[in-house]
Formats: C-alpha cells, sequence, structure tokens
C-alpha cells in the first residue's frame, strides 16, 4: 500500500500510469480541493481509467458537474447497498421508487 501526496496534478497521473496495479483505490480524493482542481483531477482521473485501469474512489459531497463525470454509482447506508448501477441512471431510478426531490438539486445532495 502506497500514501503519497502529490501538488502536482500531472505527476501524479504518471505516476499512476506507470504504476503497474490494474486497480486504483482513491479515498475522498478532492477534499480540500477547489472545485475547478477538484474536476482536473476527476478528469485525469477519467483519462486513467481508459487505460484499462479501474479507479474506484469514495467522494464526499462532489458539485453536480463533478458527479456527472462518475460512470458508475455505489451507495451504501449503514453498510447496506442502496445503488449499483450507472451514475447518470440514479434519479430516475429513485424517483421511480418513490424518492424524488421537490426541486432540481444536485443528485449528490438528494
Amino acid at each position: 500500500m502506497y500514501a503519497l501526496l502529490f501538488i502536482n496534478l500531472e505527476a501524479l497521473f504518471s505516476f499512476i500510469l506507470e504504476f503497474e496495479e490494474a486497480l486504483l483505490f482513491l479515498d475522498e480524493l478532492t477534499s480540500g480541493l477547489d472545485s475547478t482542481t477538484a474536476l482536473k483531477f476527476i478528469e485525469l482521473l477519467q483519462d486513467i481509467a481508459e487505460t484499462e485501469k479501474t479507479v474506484i474512489t469514495t467522494i464526499h459531497q462532489p458539485s453536480s458537474r463533478l458527479f456527472h463525470k462518475f460512470d458508475n454509482l455505489i451507495l451504501l447506508s449503514k453498510w447496506s447497498l442502496l445503488y449499483f448501477r450507472k451514475a447518470s441512471e440514479a434519479m430516475v431510478y429513485f424517483s421511480s421508487i418513490g424518492c424524488s426531490p421537490l426541486i432540481s438539486m444536485n443528485p449528490a445532495e438528494f
């Protein structure tokens, strides 16, 4: 297991591409970052995922723009699985089971 701190996102990207493992797990990777830097970071991770690496991350309160960058979404509550499907279909799914917001909102805040 590695614990690394990179100030430069491009340096992190280069490191990950050289890393031979097929699975990358990142915990709360955008915590403490401003929204522009967080978005750039997620876009770099999308590039990494396209190199046939699996990227799994936890994220706390992403912006709507950031939320829509994710392919799949796993929602847990008290260690029970609530949702495991495409992130883009989450609001449609919850509406189909009678859980829909009263106003248009960021899916991550619903």
